[in-house]
């Protein structure tokens, strides 16, 4: 069996809190955070010793309209600054590209005019050529990239596999395992990351990790993979994203043990800006149509509009799914 690395009481000075709130959040808001709220998520990060902070998608504007979606789907580089300025702190700034949906080649300028450090890749496991592309384009732009590998849970082991070598041999610096279905336990999410982690060892590349709530168990899953070396974990405030949403920072920050992350910080966040987002109706986090597109390893697009209708029939949406399993 894998040794674990570190225990419950040291600090592991590898890893490193990734903020998604912004960018996957955004996927429950159509990304229209206003400008007070991402600045003060901002200075709340900075604050809590968040070491990255994503802001959301470079999307391309040729195929989704801006004036349909907030400006944090498309994170010009203008709208960043006129919250960062140039980003005097510690913090790095992350956006996402997604490969098919992203302008790559136009829509980036050299690292050395962005005040974006670190650019995260998001392909399905048959994307990685063209996610692999994309990296290396990313890179020799000067910056830090990682690829994260979406539905690792509805991928065989020989596709993995295939997907981590040719990772491996690539510029890029961090490969991510995605629980994008909330579909995992800590067992399999163990097992899984080991076999990453085995990759990262061989490369030289360090592992993250992005969990999904259907299960109730981002946290649990989070801090499994973390145990084995998995150094890069994604979180949100208040859990917030994708229909049952994410690993909640509150917990992570809580359970981290070096005393470069502040609880408090973020707390004061979620008082003053997550609590009037919830009533304002914005709607994500757990609940039983999640659980259940978790439990059979499925896309939650069902439940979102499940969801989205305001439904409460489980047992009459249960039985649909089965039918079309």
């Amino acid at each position: 069996m894998a040794p674990r690395k570190g225990n419950l009481m040291s600090v592991r000075t590898d890893v490193k809190v990734v903020d998604a709130t912004i960018r996957d959040g955004g996927l429950c808001n159509n990304f229209e955070f206003t400008d007070e709220f991402v600045t003060e998520l901002y200075k709340a990060n900075i604050k809590s010793g968040v070491d990255y902070m994503e802001f959301g998608y470079r999307a391309s504007k040729k195929m989704f309209d801006p004036k349909k979606f907030g400006k944090w789907k498309f994170c010009d580089e203008a709208d960043i600054r006129s919250i960062v300025g140039d980003n005097v702190s510690d913090m790095k700034i992350a956006v996402m590209a997604d490969v098919g949906r992203c302008d790559f080649k136009e829509d980036f300028i050299p690292k050395s005019e962005s005040v974006i450090d670190l650019v995260r890749v998001a392909c399905y496991i048959h994307q990685i050529p063209a996610a692999v592309e994309m990296v290396e384009h990313f890179h020799r732009l000067g910056y830090e990239t990682s690829c994260n590998i979406m539905a690792a849970s509805q991928a065989n082991s020989d596709q993995i596999e295939a997907a981590l070598e040719m990772l491996g041999q690539s510029s890029v610096d961090v490969i991510y395992l995605v629980d994008s279905y909330g579909s995992f336990y800590p067992e399999n999410a163990g097992t899984l990351a080991k076999k990453y982690l085995e990759y990262g060892e061989k490369y030289g590349k360090a592992i993250g990790f992005h969990a999904h709530n259907n299960q109730n168990l981002a946290f649990a899953n989070t801090i499994e993979t973390m145990s084995y070396g998995v150094s890069y974990l994604d979180a949100t405030a208040s859990a917030m994203g994708r229909g049952a949403g994410n690993c909640a920072m509150e917990l992570l920050l809580g359970f981290l043990k070096n005393p470069k992350y502040n609880l408090f910080p973020l707390l004061s966040f979620i008082e003053n800006y997550m609590l009037p987002l919830k009533a304002s109706g914005v709607v994500w986090g757990y609940d039983i149509q999640y659980m259940l597109t978790g439990q059979l390893n499925r896309h939650p697009k069902e439940a979102m509009a499940f969801t989205a209708d305001k439904r409460s029939d489980y047992s009459e949406f249960y039985t649909s799914l089965l039918e079309n399993f």
